[in-house]
């Protein structure tokens, strides 16, 4: 059982800003590092996969909605709202689903997600009217991804040290696998079966895989205790803390123009609607394949200057390939290789909270950096908008 709320305040008004991450060590090392930690990389994977892997289809949605004018009065903004809610929704509640999982656990808040996202599919299925669609396929999917990945994403810090870079790159792998599966096979699905059943499928088959990684799950709350505070503000007073939330804000920036703009570039070089598919899909093979061998690069060595390198080299292979792209190949190169190393801040931000706080933060520090990063989510939108207006453009001129 997890402590009362009122006991966990007071065990965070006691304590030392980064005093206790002595004892914090002292948890760290007893934990497994392997054992069941496996059957729980094996469920955050799927919960990767059925989160975010989904979310990933949502341009191949959008290019049927603008193309067979579904909502009439749908504007473009009405759209970027759509998408953009699947992320900001889900980073704007991570503090309340952070207090919520110390009051209720992680299982009672995880099977909320799997009822939100299955039902934001679903309902989808049945919108005919733009205000509807901004309810399901964003509001409600970005519950989903909130109350999913939200409590998933600390639990392999708890079950793993030495690998613990490589646990958490294999469970972000996860986002690749679904993100690729679900590019290709929705666009399969609405031309066998039509938009309404893609939505359905998609929300059945997310139903059933999450709630099975749900099953598995499990914490180690009992032996850390961890404090699992909304927004703590003591450790904002950490100059360490401020440098990862600074990382994170500017990580998370080029991240969300990257993806969500690469395939709309990929027409603008003159690729068919199949090619721009397909830089999509790699774009998710590429984060698959890299994702795991950051893990095992941050295990060997200093984790966070494994994180910075990446960073780097991210922003300029934008400069050296995509920027000069013109074909098919190089612009399939530059997806495959920045969708290695773009997502970073997804597989290492758990153990750099550890790295950074200790075990017992984990939790709060990552709350906070959720909250770092709702500010460019918006940029989101922003990304949207030039797209949807590029698409439009292309049409209007055909």
């Amino acid at each position: 059982m997890a402590k009362p709320l009122t006991e966990h305040m007071q065990a965070a008004e006691t304590r030392n800003d980064f005093d206790n991450i002595v004892d914090d060590d002292r948890s760290d090392e007893a934990a497994p590092d392997g054992g069941y930690g496996w059957i729980c990389v094996a469920a955050c994977f799927t919960v990767n996969c059925f989160t975010w892997g989904t979310v990933s289809a949502y341009g191949v949605y959008l290019s049927h909605y603008l193309a067979d004018d579904v909502f009439p009065e749908a504007s473009t903004w009405d759209y970027a709202f759509v998408g953009g809610f699947n992320f900001s929704i889900a980073m704007l509640i991570a503090p309340l689903v952070t207090i919520l999982t110390r009051r209720f656990g992680i299982h009672r808040v995880m099977i909320a997600g799997v009822v939100f996202e299955s039902g934001g599919f679903i309902a989808a299925s049945f919108a005919t009217r733009i205000w509807q669609l901004h309810i399901s396929q964003g509001v409600l999917i970005g519950c989903d991804i909130g109350c999913l990945y939200i409590p998933s994403l600390p639990i392999l810090s708890q079950w793993f040290v030495r690998r613990r870079s490589l646990a958490n790159g294999i469970s972000a792998a996860g986002s690749g696998v679904g993100g690729a599966a679900f590019s290709w096979g929705t666009e399969a699905i609405i031309a066998r079966f039509g938009i309404s059943w893609a939505l359905r499928i998609t929300g059945m088959i997310a139903f059933a895989a999450n709630l099975a990684a749900i099953t598995v799950i499990r914490d180690r709350n009992n032996a850390i205790q961890p404090y699992q505070l909304g927004f703590d503000t003591k450790l904002l007073r950490r100059y360490e803390v401020i440098l990862l939330l600074a990382w994170a804000f500017i990580s998370m920036l080029g991240y969300i123009v990257l993806l969500f703009s690469l395939a709309d570039f990929a027409l603008s070089i003159g690729l068919t609607r199949a090619q721009a598919t397909d830089v999509t899909g790699l774009l998710n093979v590429g984060t698959a394949l890299g994702r795991p061998v950051i893990g095992i690069s941050s295990d060997q060595w200093s984790r966070i200057n494994v994180a910075g390198v990446l960073t780097l080299l991210c922003g300029l292979s934008c400069f050296a390939f995509w920027l000069p792209a013109t074909s098919f190949g190089l612009t399939v190169f530059f997806a495959i290789l920045c969708g290695a190393i773009v997502g970073v801040f997804w597989m290492t931000i758990g153990p750099l909270c550890v790295e950074v706080a200790g075990i017992k933060n984990l939790q709060s520090l990552l709350s906070l950096s959720w909250a770092a990063v709702i500010i460019p989510a918006t940029g989101m939108f922003t990304g949207f908008m030039f797209q949807l207006r590029r698409v439009k453009s292309r049409q209007e001129s055909r």
